[in-house]
């Protein structure tokens, strides 16, 4: 059976994904004509959608190469991982310090049949990954400490998933539970969506009617709120398109996000 076939039988393909829909505007091809049909009309109403995509992807390539190059961590906890595209977690990490450890996960079946491919290849010894939902925190942590060394600084990686959780007090409630055991000297990665833009909104809207799992839009402060307690790195929350870029574009992705370390 063909890593496509076997996702087919346990996929839902009537109903888009957000993680499919997402690896569609970057260019991938793990989606669906469900998926391709609902990222297009989003588009129509919020053209600027690719472009967001692209800047919070990039936001992850430098975030994590900042911190395996410049700031020694060796160890990332990736909850939300979507789907494969370029620039992953785990290619970045390990081309910066190719002993880092990268821990994944998800619980989505087309992501985990991507996984077990990877974790067959050349850098499975130091790439894992966990089938396992971001509602459930202690559940990810504890499966974490068999493979991570909860003695050595984290990053935890929440890379717009925290707006697929209704509440925001039980949003914040997740990223508290997930950094409380971590060490000091470990770092939080977050970037979510933001509600600033009234096209993005009425796009939102539509897509959350479609009957896909909805995504939550939040303000700046409510963003803001998920680092307190740590140490923002420079320059802070940022949107994602000029988050430690050397030549910003001219406008600003609506997607904000920053690192902070736990002192």
């Amino acid at each position: 059976m063909t890593e496509q076939s076997e996702a087919d039988s346990v996929v839902d393909t009537s109903v888009p994904h957000s993680a499919r829909i997402w690896n569609y505007w970057l260019g991938g091809k793990d989606n669906y004509r469900v998926d391709r049909e609902a990222g297009d009309e989003y588009a129509k109403l919020y053209p600027d959608i690719v472009f967001m995509a692209q800047a919070a992807r990039g936001f992850l390539s430098r975030g994590v190469h900042h911190l395996a190059a410049e700031v020694g961590i060796r160890q990332f906890l990736d909850i939300g991982t979507g789907l494969p595209a370029a620039e992953n977690t785990h290619e970045v990490a390990l081309r910066a310090a190719p002993e880092c450890r990268v821990l994944y996960v998800d619980n989505d079946p087309l992501v985990l049949t991507h996984a077990r491919a990877i974790l067959t290849g050349p850098v499975s010894d130091r790439v894992g990954y966990i089938d396992a939902d971001v509602h459930r925190p202690e559940s990810i942590l504890e499966a974490a400490r068999e493979r991570l060394d909860f003695d050595q600084p984290i990053a935890l990686m929440l890379m717009g998933i925290l707006g697929h959780v209704d509440s925001y007090e039980e949003a914040r409630s997740i990223v508290a539970r997930l950094l409380e055991p971590l060490p000091a000297g470990s770092h939080l990665v977050l970037y979510e969506s933001t509600d600033g833009d009234e096209q993005l909104q009425a796009a939102q809207q539509g897509y959350d009617d479609g009957g896909s799992v909805p995504y939550r839009l939040r303000d700046l402060d409510q963003v803001r709120g998920y680092f307190d307690g740590l140490d923002l790195l420079e320059p802070g929350i940022a949107s994602c398109s000029h988050w430690r870029v050397s030549s910003p574009p001219e406008r600003e992705a609506m997607t904000f996000g920053g690192i902070g370390r736990k002192p």
